[in-house]
Protein backbone atom coordinates (compact mmCIF):
# COMPACT_ATOMS: atom_id res chain seq x y z
CA UNK A 1 0.00 0.00 0.00
CA UNK A 2 2.60 2.59 0.75
CA UNK A 3 4.72 1.50 -2.24
CA UNK A 4 1.29 2.26 -4.32
CA UNK A 5 1.15 5.47 -2.69
CA UNK A 6 4.62 6.38 -3.36
CA UNK A 7 4.44 5.71 -6.98
CA UNK A 8 0.76 7.94 -7.86
CA UNK A 9 3.06 10.62 -5.68
CA UNK A 10 5.53 10.19 -8.42
CA UNK A 11 3.15 10.96 -11.54
CA UNK A 12 3.98 14.77 -12.14
CA UNK A 13 1.27 17.36 -12.59
CA UNK A 14 0.77 18.79 -16.21
CA UNK A 15 0.00 22.64 -15.22
CA UNK A 16 0.04 24.03 -11.76
CA UNK A 17 -2.64 27.17 -10.31
CA UNK A 18 -1.84 29.25 -7.66
CA UNK A 19 -5.10 31.25 -6.65
CA UNK A 20 -8.42 29.10 -5.48
CA UNK A 21 -10.48 31.69 -5.42
CA UNK A 22 -13.97 32.12 -7.72
CA UNK A 23 -11.82 32.22 -10.53
CA UNK A 24 -9.20 29.83 -9.90
CA UNK A 25 -11.04 26.93 -8.36
CA UNK A 26 -12.79 26.38 -11.50
CA UNK A 27 -10.41 26.82 -13.71
CA UNK A 28 -8.74 24.15 -12.28
CA UNK A 29 -11.60 21.86 -12.18
CA UNK A 30 -12.08 22.90 -15.86
CA UNK A 31 -8.51 21.58 -16.60
CA UNK A 32 -8.93 18.54 -14.89
CA UNK A 33 -11.87 17.68 -16.79
CA UNK A 34 -10.10 17.83 -19.62
CA UNK A 35 -7.84 15.03 -18.38
CA UNK A 36 -4.68 17.83 -17.42
CA UNK A 37 -3.27 16.57 -13.66
CA UNK A 38 -3.20 19.91 -11.98
CA UNK A 39 -1.54 20.81 -8.83
CA UNK A 40 -3.19 23.41 -6.85
CA UNK A 41 -1.92 26.11 -4.70
CA UNK A 42 -3.82 28.59 -2.23
CA UNK A 43 -2.22 31.09 0.33
CA UNK A 44 -4.73 29.94 3.06
CA UNK A 45 -3.89 25.83 2.56
CA UNK A 46 -7.92 25.31 3.96
CA UNK A 47 -9.29 26.44 0.52
CA UNK A 48 -6.76 23.73 -0.87
CA UNK A 49 -7.98 21.04 0.90
CA UNK A 50 -11.85 21.90 0.71
CA UNK A 51 -10.92 21.80 -3.47
CA UNK A 52 -9.51 18.20 -3.12
CA UNK A 53 -12.11 16.82 -0.51
CA UNK A 54 -15.57 18.20 -2.64
CA UNK A 55 -13.43 16.86 -6.00
CA UNK A 56 -12.01 13.47 -5.28
CA UNK A 57 -12.51 11.92 -8.85
CA UNK A 58 -11.80 14.59 -11.38
CA UNK A 59 -10.62 12.98 -14.65
CA UNK A 60 -7.37 14.50 -14.84
CA UNK A 61 -6.80 14.75 -11.25
CA UNK A 62 -5.86 17.15 -8.89
CA UNK A 63 -2.70 17.65 -6.62
CA UNK A 64 -2.96 19.69 -3.85
CA UNK A 65 0.37 21.27 -2.81
CA UNK A 66 0.89 23.44 1.05
CA UNK A 67 3.34 25.24 -0.34
CA UNK A 68 4.47 27.09 -4.36
CA UNK A 69 8.01 25.35 -3.54
CA UNK A 70 6.11 21.58 -3.37
CA UNK A 71 4.02 23.07 -6.44
CA UNK A 72 7.30 23.71 -8.67
CA UNK A 73 8.47 20.10 -7.60
CA UNK A 74 5.56 18.82 -8.48
CA UNK A 75 5.11 19.90 -12.24
CA UNK A 76 6.77 18.76 -15.42
CA UNK A 77 9.77 20.93 -16.87
CA UNK A 78 9.53 22.98 -18.53
CA UNK A 79 6.76 23.86 -16.29
CA UNK A 80 3.41 25.64 -16.57
CA UNK A 81 2.15 27.70 -13.70
CA UNK A 82 -1.41 30.08 -14.03
CA UNK A 83 -1.69 32.51 -11.47
CA UNK A 84 -5.04 33.68 -10.98
CA UNK A 85 -4.82 36.75 -7.80
CA UNK A 86 -5.94 39.91 -7.44
CA UNK A 87 -4.32 42.43 -10.08
CA UNK A 88 -1.69 44.68 -8.78
CA UNK A 89 0.97 43.83 -5.92
CA UNK A 90 -0.18 40.41 -5.31
CA UNK A 91 0.71 39.13 -9.17
CA UNK A 92 4.57 40.80 -8.34
CA UNK A 93 4.62 39.10 -4.97
CA UNK A 94 3.60 35.54 -6.55
CA UNK A 95 5.76 35.82 -9.25
CA UNK A 96 9.12 36.49 -6.72
CA UNK A 97 7.97 33.79 -4.62
CA UNK A 98 8.01 31.25 -7.18
CA UNK A 99 11.52 32.62 -8.57
CA UNK A 100 12.46 31.65 -5.07
CA UNK A 101 11.13 28.47 -4.97
CA UNK A 102 13.07 27.17 -8.12
CA UNK A 103 11.51 28.00 -10.79
CA UNK A 104 13.77 27.94 -13.74
CA UNK A 105 14.33 30.76 -16.83
CA UNK A 106 12.20 28.50 -19.51
CA UNK A 107 9.18 27.55 -17.14
CA UNK A 108 6.26 29.54 -18.48
CA UNK A 109 4.55 32.18 -15.80
CA UNK A 110 0.72 32.91 -17.30
CA UNK A 111 -1.08 36.12 -15.33
CA UNK A 112 -4.45 34.83 -16.24
CA UNK A 113 -6.01 37.49 -13.83
CA UNK A 114 -7.08 40.93 -14.74
CA UNK A 115 -4.35 42.95 -15.30
CA UNK A 116 -3.29 46.42 -16.45
CA UNK A 117 -2.04 45.42 -19.45
CA UNK A 118 1.38 48.16 -19.17
CA UNK A 119 1.51 46.14 -15.81
CA UNK A 120 2.17 42.65 -17.92
CA UNK A 121 4.16 45.02 -20.66
CA UNK A 122 6.82 45.66 -17.58
CA UNK A 123 6.16 42.36 -16.09
CA UNK A 124 7.66 40.54 -19.46
CA UNK A 125 10.93 42.19 -19.28
CA UNK A 126 11.42 42.74 -15.61
CA UNK A 127 11.25 38.93 -15.38
CA UNK A 128 12.99 37.70 -18.21
CA UNK A 129 15.52 36.59 -17.54
CA UNK A 130 14.04 34.32 -14.93
CA UNK A 131 11.29 32.85 -16.21
CA UNK A 132 8.78 33.27 -19.55
CA UNK A 133 6.00 35.85 -17.84
CA UNK A 134 2.53 35.74 -19.77
CA UNK A 135 -0.57 37.43 -19.81
CA UNK A 136 -3.86 36.29 -20.80
CA UNK A 137 -7.37 37.74 -20.34
CA UNK A 138 -10.23 35.04 -18.90
CA UNK A 139 -13.59 36.13 -19.15
CA UNK A 140 -17.24 34.05 -18.70
CA UNK A 141 -17.47 34.48 -15.09
CA UNK A 142 -17.48 31.69 -12.30
CA UNK A 143 -19.80 29.63 -15.07
CA UNK A 144 -17.27 29.89 -17.67
CA UNK A 145 -13.82 29.40 -15.86
CA UNK A 146 -15.73 25.98 -14.94
CA UNK A 147 -17.48 24.96 -18.35
CA UNK A 148 -15.05 26.88 -21.19
CA UNK A 149 -14.48 30.57 -20.99
CA UNK A 150 -12.88 33.14 -23.77
CA UNK A 151 -9.36 33.36 -23.25
CA UNK A 152 -7.37 36.48 -24.88
CA UNK A 153 -3.49 35.35 -24.45
CA UNK A 154 -0.57 37.40 -25.15
CA UNK A 155 2.75 37.05 -24.83
CA UNK A 156 5.83 35.43 -26.84
CA UNK A 157 4.63 33.65 -29.76
CA UNK A 158 6.82 30.34 -28.96
CA UNK A 159 5.97 30.71 -25.08
CA UNK A 160 2.36 30.47 -26.41
CA UNK A 161 3.36 27.25 -28.18
CA UNK A 162 3.66 25.49 -25.23
CA UNK A 163 0.25 27.22 -23.62
CA UNK A 164 -2.21 26.50 -26.72
CA UNK A 165 -3.27 22.96 -26.17
CA UNK A 166 -4.16 23.81 -22.75
CA UNK A 167 -6.24 26.86 -23.46
CA UNK A 168 -7.73 25.34 -26.74
CA UNK A 169 -8.88 22.29 -24.80
CA UNK A 170 -10.56 24.34 -22.11
CA UNK A 171 -12.04 27.37 -23.63
CA UNK A 172 -15.78 27.84 -24.62
CA UNK A 173 -16.62 26.44 -28.31
CA UNK A 174 -18.96 27.80 -30.87
CA UNK A 175 -20.52 25.90 -34.06
CA UNK A 176 -18.15 27.08 -36.95
CA UNK A 177 -21.31 28.07 -39.16
CA UNK A 178 -24.13 29.81 -36.71
CA UNK A 179 -21.42 31.20 -34.59
CA UNK A 180 -23.29 30.20 -31.89
CA UNK A 181 -21.95 28.52 -28.46
CA UNK A 182 -22.20 25.33 -27.92
CA UNK A 183 -23.77 24.38 -24.93
CA UNK A 184 -24.76 21.34 -22.70
CA UNK A 185 -21.19 20.37 -20.93
CA UNK A 186 -20.95 18.84 -17.19
CA UNK A 187 -18.27 17.75 -14.66
CA UNK A 188 -15.87 15.61 -16.76
CA UNK A 189 -17.56 15.54 -20.34
CA UNK A 190 -16.60 18.66 -21.80
CA UNK A 191 -17.76 20.12 -25.24
CA UNK A 192 -16.68 18.11 -28.21
CA UNK A 193 -15.96 19.62 -31.45
CA UNK A 194 -16.82 23.23 -32.42
CA UNK A 195 -14.34 26.45 -32.58
CA UNK A 196 -12.09 27.01 -29.60
CA UNK A 197 -13.05 30.87 -28.31
CA UNK A 198 -9.20 31.48 -27.68
CA UNK A 199 -6.44 32.37 -30.17
CA UNK A 200 -3.45 34.37 -29.89
CA UNK A 201 -3.94 37.47 -29.36
CA UNK A 202 0.15 39.55 -29.92
CA UNK A 203 2.65 40.20 -27.78
CA UNK A 204 3.74 41.80 -24.56
CA UNK A 205 0.36 43.11 -22.80
CA UNK A 206 -2.18 42.77 -26.12
CA UNK A 207 -3.94 40.09 -24.36
CA UNK A 208 -4.78 41.85 -21.73
CA UNK A 209 -5.55 45.05 -23.15
CA UNK A 210 -8.00 43.05 -25.48
CA UNK A 211 -9.85 41.83 -22.31
CA UNK A 212 -9.67 45.26 -20.20
CA UNK A 213 -11.74 46.89 -23.79
CA UNK A 214 -13.75 44.19 -23.18
CA UNK A 215 -14.64 44.42 -19.90
CA UNK A 216 -15.25 48.20 -21.11
CA UNK A 217 -17.50 47.04 -23.90
CA UNK A 218 -19.22 44.70 -20.93
CA UNK A 219 -20.22 48.00 -18.58
CA UNK A 220 -22.22 49.69 -21.96
CA UNK A 221 -23.81 46.90 -22.70
CA UNK A 222 -25.19 46.24 -18.87
CA UNK A 223 -25.74 50.19 -18.81
CA UNK A 224 -27.76 50.03 -22.10
CA UNK A 225 -29.76 47.08 -20.64
CA UNK A 226 -30.27 48.91 -17.08
CA UNK A 227 -31.44 51.88 -19.15
CA UNK A 228 -33.35 49.87 -21.18
CA UNK A 229 -35.42 48.29 -18.13
CA UNK A 230 -35.80 51.62 -16.57
CA UNK A 231 -37.48 52.93 -19.50
CA UNK A 232 -40.00 50.08 -19.58
CA UNK A 233 -40.90 50.79 -15.85
CA UNK A 234 -41.20 54.30 -15.79
CA UNK A 235 -42.79 54.94 -19.18
CA UNK A 236 -44.91 52.15 -19.46
CA UNK A 237 -45.42 51.36 -15.24
CA UNK A 238 -44.50 47.63 -16.41
CA UNK A 239 -43.69 44.87 -13.43
CA UNK A 240 -40.44 43.04 -13.17
CA UNK A 241 -41.67 40.32 -14.28
CA UNK A 242 -43.29 41.66 -17.30
CA UNK A 243 -39.81 43.17 -18.27
CA UNK A 244 -37.97 39.96 -17.90
CA UNK A 245 -40.55 38.23 -20.57
CA UNK A 246 -39.78 41.55 -23.13
CA UNK A 247 -35.73 40.50 -22.51
CA UNK A 248 -36.66 36.75 -23.03
CA UNK A 249 -38.46 37.11 -26.07
CA UNK A 250 -35.59 39.81 -27.63
CA UNK A 251 -33.41 36.96 -26.42
CA UNK A 252 -34.78 34.85 -29.59
CA UNK A 253 -33.84 37.36 -32.07
CA UNK A 254 -30.85 39.22 -33.16
CA UNK A 255 -30.00 40.52 -29.40
CA UNK A 256 -29.41 37.32 -27.95
CA UNK A 257 -26.85 36.78 -25.86
CA UNK A 258 -25.98 36.18 -22.06
CA UNK A 259 -26.49 39.49 -20.56
CA UNK A 260 -29.83 39.82 -22.36
CA UNK A 261 -30.55 36.15 -21.40
CA UNK A 262 -29.25 36.57 -17.90
CA UNK A 263 -31.84 39.66 -17.49
CA UNK A 264 -34.70 38.02 -18.06
CA UNK A 265 -34.09 35.67 -15.59
CA UNK A 266 -33.26 38.33 -12.80
CA UNK A 267 -36.25 40.15 -13.28
CA UNK A 268 -38.60 37.39 -13.08
CA UNK A 269 -36.49 36.07 -10.08
CA UNK A 270 -39.05 36.43 -6.88
CA UNK A 271 -37.27 37.74 -3.42
CA UNK A 272 -36.75 34.83 -1.23
CA UNK A 273 -37.75 36.95 1.77
CA UNK A 274 -40.86 37.95 0.37
CA UNK A 275 -42.26 35.93 -2.54
CA UNK A 276 -44.88 38.29 -3.22
CA UNK A 277 -42.11 40.93 -4.58
CA UNK A 278 -39.53 40.51 -7.07
CA UNK A 279 -35.95 40.52 -6.21
CA UNK A 280 -34.70 43.09 -8.28
CA UNK A 281 -36.94 45.77 -6.92
CA UNK A 282 -35.15 44.79 -2.94
CA UNK A 283 -31.59 45.89 -4.57
CA UNK A 284 -30.26 48.82 -3.71
CA UNK A 285 -29.27 51.17 -6.31
CA UNK A 286 -25.84 50.97 -6.35
CA UNK A 287 -23.70 49.77 -8.55
CA UNK A 288 -19.73 48.51 -7.83
CA UNK A 289 -16.87 47.97 -10.11
CA UNK A 290 -13.51 46.67 -9.96
CA UNK A 291 -11.81 49.03 -12.59
CA UNK A 292 -11.79 47.70 -15.89
CA UNK A 293 -14.21 50.08 -17.23
CA UNK A 294 -12.27 52.95 -15.51
CA UNK A 295 -8.92 51.52 -17.62
CA UNK A 296 -10.66 51.22 -20.91
CA UNK A 297 -11.94 55.16 -20.69
CA UNK A 298 -8.56 56.32 -19.13
CA UNK A 299 -6.88 54.88 -22.05
CA UNK A 300 -9.25 56.23 -24.70
CA UNK A 301 -8.48 59.96 -23.24
CA UNK A 302 -4.96 59.03 -23.13
CA UNK A 303 -4.90 57.87 -27.13
CA UNK A 304 -7.65 60.42 -28.30
CA UNK A 305 -10.23 57.90 -29.03
CA UNK A 306 -13.90 58.74 -28.76
CA UNK A 307 -15.07 55.91 -26.13
CA UNK A 308 -17.84 58.28 -24.77
CA UNK A 309 -20.34 55.69 -24.52
CA UNK A 310 -18.39 53.39 -22.78
CA UNK A 311 -16.97 56.57 -20.21
CA UNK A 312 -20.44 57.31 -19.68
CA UNK A 313 -21.24 53.61 -18.67
CA UNK A 314 -18.28 54.43 -15.82
CA UNK A 315 -19.79 57.33 -14.82
CA UNK A 316 -23.15 55.83 -14.61
CA UNK A 317 -21.58 53.50 -11.69
CA UNK A 318 -19.61 56.17 -10.50
CA UNK A 319 -23.61 58.54 -10.02
CA UNK A 320 -25.26 55.42 -8.95
CA UNK A 321 -22.65 55.32 -6.16
CA UNK A 322 -23.94 58.83 -4.81
CA UNK A 323 -27.26 57.33 -3.49
CA UNK A 324 -27.42 59.35 -0.29
CA UNK A 325 -26.63 62.83 -2.00
CA UNK A 326 -29.17 61.66 -4.63
CA UNK A 327 -31.53 60.44 -2.57
CA UNK A 328 -31.52 64.23 -0.99
CA UNK A 329 -31.28 66.00 -4.58
CA UNK A 330 -34.34 64.03 -5.25
CA UNK A 331 -35.99 65.98 -2.61
CA UNK A 332 -34.83 69.55 -3.92
CA UNK A 333 -34.49 69.61 -7.60
CA UNK A 334 -37.46 68.63 -9.58
CA UNK A 335 -37.85 67.77 -12.97
CA UNK A 336 -40.64 67.03 -15.65
CA UNK A 337 -44.21 65.53 -14.96
CA UNK A 338 -43.89 62.12 -15.96
CA UNK A 339 -46.51 60.65 -18.47
CA UNK A 340 -47.13 57.22 -18.61
CA UNK A 341 -47.31 55.93 -22.14
CA UNK A 342 -49.78 52.55 -21.53
CA UNK A 343 -51.68 52.44 -24.56
CA UNK A 344 -48.29 52.70 -26.78
CA UNK A 345 -46.38 49.76 -25.15
CA UNK A 346 -46.09 47.55 -27.96
CA UNK A 347 -44.36 50.53 -30.10
CA UNK A 348 -42.30 51.70 -27.29
CA UNK A 349 -40.86 48.33 -26.66
CA UNK A 350 -39.73 48.11 -29.98
CA UNK A 351 -38.44 51.51 -30.12
CA UNK A 352 -36.24 50.71 -27.04
CA UNK A 353 -35.39 47.26 -28.48
CA UNK A 354 -34.28 49.45 -31.50
CA UNK A 355 -32.35 51.96 -29.15
CA UNK A 356 -30.85 49.25 -27.16
CA UNK A 357 -29.34 47.70 -30.67
CA UNK A 358 -28.11 50.78 -32.10
CA UNK A 359 -26.27 52.03 -28.90
CA UNK A 360 -24.79 48.27 -28.78
CA UNK A 361 -23.31 48.93 -32.16
CA UNK A 362 -21.61 52.12 -31.05
CA UNK A 363 -20.56 50.67 -27.89
CA UNK A 364 -18.58 47.96 -29.68
CA UNK A 365 -17.34 50.54 -32.25
CA UNK A 366 -15.77 52.49 -29.98
CA UNK A 367 -14.16 49.41 -28.22
CA UNK A 368 -12.69 48.41 -31.39
CA UNK A 369 -11.28 51.91 -32.65
CA UNK A 370 -9.76 52.29 -29.41
CA UNK A 371 -7.97 48.50 -30.00
CA UNK A 372 -7.18 49.92 -33.34
CA UNK A 373 -5.46 53.08 -32.15
CA UNK A 374 -3.16 50.64 -29.34
CA UNK A 375 -2.47 48.59 -31.97
CA UNK A 376 -0.25 51.60 -33.70
CA UNK A 377 1.13 52.42 -30.41
CA UNK A 378 2.67 49.29 -29.44
CA UNK A 379 3.27 47.43 -31.97
CA UNK A 380 0.76 45.17 -32.82
CA UNK A 381 -1.16 42.92 -35.46
CA UNK A 382 -4.48 42.71 -34.00
CA UNK A 383 -6.81 40.54 -36.14
CA UNK A 384 -10.32 42.21 -35.47
CA UNK A 385 -12.13 39.12 -36.96
CA UNK A 386 -10.46 36.91 -34.26
CA UNK A 387 -10.80 39.28 -31.64
CA UNK A 388 -15.01 39.23 -32.37
CA UNK A 389 -14.87 35.50 -32.91
CA UNK A 390 -13.48 34.48 -29.52
CA UNK A 391 -15.75 36.68 -27.85
CA UNK A 392 -18.58 34.72 -29.59
CA UNK A 393 -18.39 32.10 -26.43
CA UNK A 394 -17.70 31.82 -22.90
CA UNK A 395 -17.15 35.52 -22.70
CA UNK A 396 -19.50 38.18 -20.80
CA UNK A 397 -20.13 40.23 -23.39
CA UNK A 398 -21.00 36.29 -25.78
CA UNK A 399 -23.64 37.09 -27.90
CA UNK A 400 -24.87 36.02 -32.00
CA UNK A 401 -24.51 39.55 -32.31
CA UNK A 402 -20.37 39.25 -32.60
CA UNK A 403 -20.71 37.10 -35.59
CA UNK A 404 -21.63 40.25 -37.53
CA UNK A 405 -18.64 41.92 -36.60
CA UNK A 406 -16.55 38.55 -36.98
CA UNK A 407 -18.11 39.09 -40.47
CA UNK A 408 -17.80 42.17 -40.98
CA UNK A 409 -13.46 42.50 -40.05
CA UNK A 410 -13.37 39.18 -42.42
CA UNK A 411 -14.35 41.11 -45.53
CA UNK A 412 -12.39 44.09 -44.75
CA UNK A 413 -9.47 43.27 -42.45
CA UNK A 414 -8.51 47.55 -42.40
CA UNK A 415 -12.26 48.36 -41.50
CA UNK A 416 -11.97 51.89 -40.40
CA UNK A 417 -14.81 51.94 -38.34
CA UNK A 418 -17.81 48.95 -37.44
CA UNK A 419 -20.57 51.62 -37.89
CA UNK A 420 -19.32 51.73 -41.64
CA UNK A 421 -19.68 48.30 -42.16
CA UNK A 422 -22.54 47.89 -44.72
CA UNK A 423 -24.62 45.98 -42.58
CA UNK A 424 -24.59 47.90 -39.64
CA UNK A 425 -24.95 51.21 -41.41
CA UNK A 426 -28.24 49.68 -42.66
CA UNK A 427 -29.41 48.95 -39.24
CA UNK A 428 -28.38 52.24 -37.90
CA UNK A 429 -30.19 54.23 -40.62
CA UNK A 430 -33.18 51.99 -40.23
CA UNK A 431 -33.19 51.89 -36.96
CA UNK A 432 -32.42 55.37 -35.41
CA UNK A 433 -36.02 56.63 -35.99
CA UNK A 434 -36.94 54.72 -33.13
CA UNK A 435 -33.75 55.41 -31.02
CA UNK A 436 -34.17 59.19 -31.89
CA UNK A 437 -37.71 58.94 -30.27
CA UNK A 438 -36.52 56.77 -26.95
CA UNK A 439 -34.15 59.31 -25.86
CA UNK A 440 -36.24 62.53 -26.93
CA UNK A 441 -38.94 60.49 -24.27
CA UNK A 442 -36.14 60.00 -21.43
CA UNK A 443 -35.23 63.53 -22.00
CA UNK A 444 -38.80 64.79 -21.56
CA UNK A 445 -39.92 62.80 -18.76
CA UNK A 446 -36.78 63.24 -16.81
CA UNK A 447 -35.45 59.61 -16.89
CA UNK A 448 -31.63 59.73 -16.95
CA UNK A 449 -30.36 57.47 -19.64
CA UNK A 450 -26.64 58.69 -20.49
CA UNK A 451 -25.46 55.68 -22.01
CA UNK A 452 -28.00 55.44 -25.00
CA UNK A 453 -27.62 59.69 -25.66
CA UNK A 454 -24.25 59.36 -25.28
CA UNK A 455 -24.37 56.38 -27.99
CA UNK A 456 -26.57 58.83 -30.10
CA UNK A 457 -24.27 62.04 -29.82
CA UNK A 458 -21.47 59.40 -30.96
CA UNK A 459 -23.10 57.90 -33.96
CA UNK A 460 -24.39 62.06 -34.56
CA UNK A 461 -21.39 63.63 -34.36
CA UNK A 462 -18.90 60.45 -36.55
CA UNK A 463 -20.86 61.08 -39.35
CA UNK A 464 -21.32 64.79 -39.29
CA UNK A 465 -18.94 66.36 -42.16
CA UNK A 466 -18.70 69.65 -39.92
CA UNK A 467 -18.32 69.91 -36.79
CA UNK A 468 -18.90 73.22 -33.99
CA UNK A 469 -14.89 72.73 -33.91
CA UNK A 470 -13.76 75.52 -36.13
CA UNK A 471 -15.77 77.57 -33.44
CA UNK A 472 -13.62 76.24 -30.33
CA UNK A 473 -10.34 76.07 -32.23
CA UNK A 474 -10.38 79.98 -32.77
CA UNK A 475 -11.25 80.24 -28.92
CA UNK A 476 -7.78 78.61 -28.58
CA UNK A 477 -6.21 80.74 -31.07
CA UNK A 478 -7.84 83.95 -29.40
CA UNK A 479 -6.78 82.92 -25.79
CA UNK A 480 -3.58 81.12 -26.47
CA UNK A 481 -2.45 81.48 -29.75
CA UNK A 482 -2.32 77.67 -30.50
CA UNK A 483 -3.16 78.28 -34.46
CA UNK A 484 -5.87 76.67 -36.68
CA UNK A 485 -6.24 75.38 -39.92
CA UNK A 486 -8.37 76.75 -42.41
CA UNK A 487 -11.00 75.03 -44.83
CA UNK A 488 -9.41 76.46 -48.17
CA UNK A 489 -5.53 75.47 -47.44
CA UNK A 490 -4.10 72.39 -47.19
CA UNK A 491 -3.91 70.13 -44.11
CA UNK A 492 -1.24 70.64 -41.74
CA UNK A 493 -0.91 74.25 -42.47
CA UNK A 494 -1.60 76.33 -39.41
CA UNK A 495 -2.59 80.06 -39.02
CA UNK A 496 -2.55 82.70 -36.34
CA UNK A 497 -3.98 85.94 -36.33
CA UNK A 498 -3.91 89.02 -34.06
CA UNK A 499 -7.34 88.69 -32.65
CA UNK A 500 -9.76 91.92 -32.31
CA UNK A 501 -9.56 93.73 -28.50
CA UNK A 502 -11.09 96.65 -28.25
CA UNK A 503 -8.25 98.51 -28.15
CA UNK A 504 -6.74 96.48 -30.62
CA UNK A 505 -7.36 96.45 -34.54
CA UNK A 506 -7.66 93.34 -36.45
CA UNK A 507 -4.80 91.85 -38.28
CA UNK A 508 -4.81 90.06 -41.37
CA UNK A 509 -4.32 86.27 -41.30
Amino acid sequence: MAKQKKSEAMVLANVGLVGLEVMGRNLALNMADHGLRVAVYNRTVEKMQRLLADHPDTPGGLVGCATLSELVATLKRPRVIIVLVKAGTAVDAVVEQLIASGIAPEDLVVDAGNSLFSDTIRRERQYASQLKFFGSGVSGGEVGARFGPSLMPGGDRSAYRRLEPIWSAIAAKVDPATGRELLGANPGHPVQGGVPCTAYIGPNGAGHFVKMVHNGIEYADMQVIGESYWLMRELLGLRADAIGDVFASWNRGDLSSYLIEITADILRQRDPVEPKRFLVDQILDTAGQKGTGKWTSTVALELGVPANAIAEAVFARFLSALKGERVAASRVLKGPRRRRLVARRDELVRAIRDALYCSKICAYAQGFQLMSAAEAIHGWDLDFATIARIWRGGCIIRAVFLQRITEAYEKDRHLQNLLMDPYFADRLRKAQTSWRKVVALAAENGISAPTFMSALAYYDGYRAGTLPANLLQGQRDYFGAHTFERVDAPRGQFFHVDWPHPDRPQQAV
